[in-house]
């Protein structure tokens, strides 16, 4: 692996310990926890979109499955929250395993459409399964305990976030340096190819997708926890392609990408605030033109603009 990209993990480990102690008040500290899990799922998804080529639509469904697994059991049948959240984990790979073969023998289109299908179908369970979810109305979330004391304030879920990120970060830029890495990188370039070779295409395919789902799920789990309520919001189709502009505008098959697009696309709706109405209209316009004039997305193209690789 270059040693440029391990200076880009130290900078963002550098960043992720000052930052607390700059931001002025408990409303940055908040933002910068939303930007830290959003960062984290969307390396998982820019791992099947970015390096795999294979879209998903329906990845906020995931993410509604592991905060609900962290709402439901330990509210209705007493489970330790820790132990909640790896079982919301290992349904959501189940689930993802269980799909991803049928439905990645679609492409293009009809993959994205299936994937967006799958999303809606969660969205509607969770709605409708209103004994257990609380319905559209949502639900309450316990607390979260770690080694004997329960995580309440925004400093100490930050620092929770910012080591899973850190953790994240490091096992993305292995993973894509590993011989799993570089099949993803080769299937993304030519299945038929790919195949040519001796790799296996749709073990491949089903992996990664299991592996981005659980990230997902994971990271909705620590999200239900550390805004202690969820709501179907969780796991609706406009979460989905928010997740997916993330990974789209920081740059596909991208690690550094991936953070760039959430922490710009996290902040971005709080900076707009201020047009009154307009912010809407004023984000188009601005992820229009970022794709106009950065179609391979903010780091790659920046990247290239000065001469240097991830």
């Amino acid at each position: 692996m270059k040693k440029s990209v391990y200076n880009g993990l130290y900078l963002v480990i550098a960043i992720l310990l000052v930052l607390p102690f700059v931001l002025p008040n408990s409303f940055y500290l908040d933002l910068a926890v939303r930007m830290a899990i959003n960062a984290v799922i969307v390396l998982g998804l820019n791992l099947l979109i970015g390096f795999a080529g294979q879209i998903s639509l329906g990845h906020a469904g995931f993410l509604g499955i592991g905060a609900y697994a962290s709402a439901v059991l330990p509210t209705h049948f007493g489970w330790h929250p820790l132990l909640a959240m790896g079982a919301g984990a290992a349904a959501t790979g189940l689930l993802a395993g269980l799909v991803a073969r049928p439905i990645f023998k679609l492409k293009g289109h009809y993959l994205a459409m299936a994937t967006l299908g799958l999303g809606i179908i969660i969205n509607i369970a969770l709605r409708n399964e209103a004994q257990w979810t609380g319905g559209p109305d949502g639900m309450p979330v316990p607390g979260m305990g770690l080694f004997g004391f329960e995580l309440s304030s925004d400093k100490q879920w930050y620092w929770v976030v910012a080591v899973l990120l850190s953790v994240s970060v490091w096992a993305s830029l292995n993973l894509i340096d590993s011989p799993f890495g570089r099949a993803l990188r080769a299937l993304h370039g030519s299945e038929v190819a790919s195949q040519v070779v001796g790799v296996d295409v749709v073990r491949y395919k089903v992996a990664i997708f299991v592996l981005s789902a659980v990230f997902a799920s994971l990271m909705g789990s620590v999200t239900a926890h550390y805004v202690g309520f969820v709501s179907p919001n969780f796991a609706d189709f406009f979460h989905s392609i928010e997740l997916v502009t993330m990974v789209v505008i920081g740059g596909m098959a991208s690690v550094y990408g991936s953070l760039v697009g959430a922490v710009l696309l996290t902040a971005l709706p709080q900076a707009l605030a201020t047009f009154e109405g307009w912010e809407t209209v004023v984000f188009g316009a601005i992820l229009m033109l970022s794709m106009i004039f950065m179609p391979k997305g903010l780091v790659p193209t920046l990247a290239a603009k000065f001469g240097k690789g991830e």
